[in-house]
């Protein structure tokens, strides 16, 4: 597997500490530069710190779930072109839907396949650039 051609930043929204990790590590190996937060309070300010190539927003959050947060996001100005993915272990009929309705571009379900993952987010990225 090759490094992306440019760095992209990647902003992980993930309460689960092992998810986190696990993700951050995976997208580190690969040349990706990760940024993390929590919740949706410290995703609002690490959005704010630095624009994101693209967020992958964790659907059950503490407080604000995610899809709340993607709405919250989309409905500022500067942020509403942000590319959000979902990352969620609901993969139930109707959960795609309701990601795309909250403002995601796509979906991962999780548990995620660590070889599959990479390729999905190079994926996203290129169907990123070509809408830009």
């Amino acid at each position: 597997m090759n490094e992306p051609q440019k760095k992209y930043n990647i902003l992980v929204v993930e309460d689960n500490k092992f998810n986190l990790e696990l993700v951050r590590d995976l997208l580190e190996a690969y040349g990706f530069q990760v940024a993390c937060a929590g919740d949706a309070e410290e995703c609002l300010a690490q959005i704010k710190q630095k624009m994101p190539d693209l967020i992958l927003m964790d659907l059950q959050l503490p407080g604000i779930d995610g899809y709340t947060l993607v709405r919250k996001i989309k409905s500022v100005p500067e942020y509403a072109q942000c590319y959000v993915v979902a990352l969620t272990a609901y993969a139930m009929t109707g959960d795609q839907e309701k990601a795309t309705a909250a403002g995601c571009q796509g979906i991962i379900t999780k548990p995620i396949d660590t070889r599959l993952f990479p390729h999905q987010i190079e994926k996203y990225l290129q169907d990123k650039q070509e809408t830009d």
